[in-house]
């Protein structure tokens, strides 16, 4: 028998937006302000679903026990806040995959750590978030991913029954929490994988190369 799916679950960054051009753009325009030139985009994009820890490591070689790292880490996001949606968008076919599960009643959410204060004003500004049936970030609830707790929370917000939900995410946090939470967990090889990412070890129960293949989700 197959199991009836009633909700999606998204990662943000790397799933259901493309935010590394503005989170690239942001790292590039702190770097100039530290005299520094750009960093080329392609070695940035594999990284971007880490967040501002990944950001400063890339872009300054410096990491959470720095003396400075609070300040540039204040700095990037300010920087990354003032550019958030300059080019971010949906991954090509995912808007067209949205309308899709709202016309047939399926419910879909976005769990992520992107802290609330930005992923709001982005899911926002793409005119997104008064669709989605749960939003939850990276301070709604504690601990974050890959503990399963905000997805727990997710279903709760939405009325939905783990079992019944899938999670895709483009991280290996993202597959441990899905795991965990009880739902089926597709790997978006379209995200932002990393050269040092072992995705098979990542144990996901789908793994879709294009955005487009996830309409196959709607048929198992």
């Amino acid at each position: 028998m197959k199991p009836v799916i009633k909700g999606i679950l998204f990662d943000l960054d790397g799933t259901l937006l493309d935010t590394a051009p503005d989170m690239a753009l942001a790292l590039n325009i702190q770097r100039e302000l530290h005299d520094l030139a750009p960093l080329p985009y392609s070695e940035i994009r594999p990284y971007v679903s880490h967040g501002a820890v990944a950001m400063l490591r890339i872009g300054f070689g410096i990491g959470i026990s720095d003396a400075n790292f609070n300040a540039m880490r204040e700095q990037y996001l300010h920087i990354y806040s003032e550019n958030i949606a300059v080019k971010t968008d949906l991954f090509d076919g995912l808007g067209e995959f949205l309308k899709e599960l709202e016309r047939i009643g399926i419910k879909w959410g976005v769990v992520t750590n992107k802290p609330e204060f930005l992923t709001i004003p982005l899911l926002t500004a793409l005119n997104l978030n008064k669709r989605s049936s749960t939003v939850i970030s990276g301070d709604t609830i504690e601990p974050r991913k890959p503990n399963p707790a905000p997805l727990f929370a997710a279903c709760k917000q939405a009325a939905l029954i783990p079992s019944q939900c899938i999670y895709v995410g483009d991280a290996e946090r993202d597959i441990a929490a899905g795991r965990a939470a009880g739902m089926r967990t597709v790997l978006a090889q379209w995200g932002y994988i990393t050269p040092e990412d072992n995705t098979d070890c990542w144990e996901a129960d789908i793994t879709l190369e294009q955005p487009d293949e996830l309409y196959s989700l709607l048929s198992h």
